[in-house]
């Protein structure tokens, strides 16, 4: 009998010990912990990601959220939405340069749609060049010293290039693969000289801001038209962090609003971090639109 008593003391000072636990020193009840707010953001080391990714990082802050940016390859972008090692991108080149990523992942990610439209990809030469068709290129190329610079080679362009090398018969250059910094530093190394130089290219992008630029007409139309850079998530967010998803959702820029942001970023010993804070604060009034204020 006394071990029945003892044990249902026990009980009893245990939910009394719970239940105090769970009021506030006025007796009001207290609120449950929060719930973990992190969000991992990913992207591909492009001029207009870095940008747009830093935006985001910097407004999810001020909301509370501890975020994790993590730069990768294209594919490895998609695979990891698709995995659910991401929540979110800033980054989708649709319908032509990340199409083909889509179409795998597509059942595990939504697509939010355009957050910067008016943007272009194909292959770009100097003003001065006295071409104008992907079509002249093999009967030039000696003058272009025999290479097409290319950039990442997991990003859509490069295996649109490709593409491009063989519809188009170009025996005579070779695609040479590298990253966004290194061809920007060839092509000024190039226009330095005066000398003819084919890039993979791409809008919005601070080198059209620097140099005399034009894009290579594409008669077989394998760059495609227009593109937008949109916004993907995994499925799931909208249910699991519904604030999250409504930044997202709303998030929308200009060209000219990134490639302000671009431009700060090319300065000697920039941090994109730093000038997305102080971009935020420029355009106070277009962060709240997102969050809906």
């Amino acid at each position: 009998m006394k071990r029945i008593l003892l044990i249902s003391l026990l009980c009893f000072t245990s939910l009394l010990w719970s239940c105090t636990q769970e009021q506030n020193a006025d007796g009001t009840k207290a609120a449950a912990p929060e719930a973990k707010k992190e969000v991992t953001l990913v992207y591909v080391e492009w001029v207009a990601e870095v940008a747009s990714t830093n935006v985001m990082r910097v407004v999810l802050e001020e909301l509370g959220y501890k975020v994790k940016t993590l730069p990768v390859g294209a594919a490895a972008m998609w695979q990891s939405l698709g995995s659910r090692d991401a929540d979110a991108m800033t980054s989708a080149w649709l319908p032509t340069t990340h199409g083909h990523y889509l179409e795998e992942v597509r059942e595990n990610v939504e697509d939010l749609g355009p957050n910067l439209v008016g943007t272009r990809i194909g292959l770009v030469v100097p003003k001065y060049v006295e071409i104008d068709s992907i079509a002249e290129l093999d009967a030039h190329a000696d003058k272009f010293s025999g290479r097409i610079i290319g950039i990442d080679p997991g990003a859509g362009i490069m295996s649109l290039t490709e593409k491009a090398i063989e519809e188009y018969g170009i025996k005579n250059l070779r695609l040479v693969e590298g990253s966004g910094a290194t061809m920007t530093a060839a092509l000024s190394d190039e226009i330095k000289n005066n000398n003819w130089a084919v890039v993979t290219g791409w809008t919005p992008h601070w080198k059209f801001a620097r140099w005399e630029l034009k894009y290579l007409e594409d008669p077989k139309g394998i760059y495609g038209g227009a593109e937008t850079i949109n916004t993907i998530v995994r499925k799931g967010l909208k249910e699991e962090q519904p604030e999250v998803y409504a930044l997202l959702d709303n998030f929308n820029w200009t060209a000219a609003q990134c490639e302000e942001l671009i431009a700060a970023n090319q300065e000697d010993g920039a941090d994109p971090y730093v000038n997305a804070k102080a971009w935020v604060e420029r355009h106070r009034d277009l962060v709240n639109s997102w969050l809906g204020k």
